[in-house]
């Protein structure tokens, strides 16, 4: 199975390149379209919107048809959504910039519903948390390259503000014009590299995931058991806060180095490569550490820390606070992953539409960003960081349930996954 792995693991590091840029994106079009925080967020609704809707999809898809065709669904349909912002920087319309997003998206949820669960199908069920970290350690690698791409790409050639108010309307028109197309090569390499994925998943022979799987669970009975799981249930909720966490972060850390701190525009964006650098560092550093510690109690210790880092965040206005932004990364590097595969342990062939439920969670990231908007344009910046340190609260929460309560034995979730 290390061919498969090796393929899934290049859809991990894709997803992260793509969603990461989306966080660039938030700023970016607040200076072009001239909105405010809360509708430049509207960037990340269209995005992690798609992923709520597609998610149950997608498990109805792995059902019937296998992992692979899901995968293959996924990456075809997202690199639509890439090619999709060639009309959309013609237009010079918002709207269509955000459904090219959600198209995007809506593929990438496809690919990560079927990609996961099959990553903990691939060995046994004991180191199943730590071989999903390990898959997950590579969507940070895509995410830097993708944040970076809009640090070189896009940000140093946007028309500054003070540029703006000498310009006639003519002249206006023309830079929205150019920034808007500065958006369009990044995309398009996306675009170009999930094709290229797709060719290598299709015409890989790979029999276990080419079988049908028949006909599909019945949804009522699946949704029943899951939901009288009280570690998958919660799971999920955790999961709900960790992805809101995570996007409310990356997502306002440029904002927060220029509004709070005084960084330039040009340099704003390093901080937030910074972030995903730390956060790329510590992933594999807490694959390391999970061979070492129960992952739950690990997930504990990392949560509390990531709430400390927001409370400092959100009291220090100086470069101090900005460090603790970037440092909230360390904390959020262990989440996703751990959270998943300790919400799917022991459900059999109930974990295909478990995975969908994890996934459909990233609403979180969805809504809570505007929540973090609003109160940044109500209070200040800094202010607007309580809300992923009362998120990643929760997730200690979480945390604290696994460690003080025990599960009833349930059939292994690789024997029943992999058919």
């Amino acid at each position: 199975m290390l061919v498969p792995f090796i393929l899934l693991i290049l859809c991990f590091a894709a997803w992260g390149a793509a969603a990461n840029l989306t966080d660039v994106l938030v700023g970016v079009f607040r200076g072009i379209f001239d909105m405010t925080n809360f509708q430049s967020s509207l960037v990340q609704f269209a995005y992690y919107g798609a992923y709520f809707l597609l998610a149950l999809p997608a498990a109805f898809i792995t059902s019937r048809y296998g992992y692979k065709v899901g995968v293959l669904t996924g990456l075809g349909l997202a690199a639509v959504g890439g090619v999709l912002f060639v009309p959309a920087s013609k237009a010079l319309v918002y709207g269509f910039f955000l459904l090219a997003l959600f198209t995007l998206a809506a593929g990438l949820s496809i690919l990560e519903t079927s990609a996961n669960p099959f990553v903990i199908a691939l060995g046994s069920e004991e180191t199943a948390t730590q071989r999903l970290n390990l898959a997950q350690a590579f969507n940070p690698v895509g995410a830097n390259v993708g944040v970076l791409m809009g640090a070189i790409l896009i940000l140093p050639g946007l028309t500054s503000e003070a540029s703006k108010t000498i310009m006639s309307p003519d002249e206006l028109l023309q830079s929205q014009e150019a920034d808007l197309s500065l958006v369009l090569n990044p995309y398009l390499g996306i675009a170009a590299v999930l094709v290229i994925i797709w060719l290598l998943i299709a015409f890989r022979k790979i029999p276990i995931l080419e079988q049908p799987k028949g006909d599909a669970v019945p949804v009522g009975n699946v949704a029943t058991r899951l939901w009288h799981n009280r570690h998958y249930r919660y799971g999920v909720v955790a999961q709900f806060f960790n992805v809101a966490a995570q996007t409310c972060t990356w997502t306002f850390t440029i904002l927060y180095a220029q509004d709070v701190v005084g960084i330039s525009e040009k340099n704003s964006g390093w901080f937030l490569q910074a972030s995903l650098i730390v956060f790329l560092i510590a992933r594999f550093v807490m694959v390391w550490l999970l061979g070492i510690f129960r992952p739950t109690k690990l997930l504990l210790i990392m949560a509390v820390f990531g709430v400390a880092c927001c409370l400092i965040a959100m009291f220090s206005l100086n470069i101090v606070g900005l460090i603790a932004v970037v440092a909230i990364s360390a904390a959020l590097s262990l989440m996703f992953p751990t959270i998943y595969g300790v919400a799917l342990s022991g459900l059999g062939e109930d974990a295909k539409f478990g995975a969908a439920g994890l996934v459909m969670a990233i609403l979180g990231g969805a809504l809570l960003p505007m929540v973090h908007a609003l109160v940044m344009d109500v209070g200040s910046p800094a202010l607007g960081y309580v809300v992923p340190g009362v998120c990643l609260a929760f997730v200690a929460a979480y945390a604290l349930f696994d460690l003080r309560t025990s599960r009833d034995p349930k059939p292994s979730a690789t024997s029943a996954v992999v058919q």
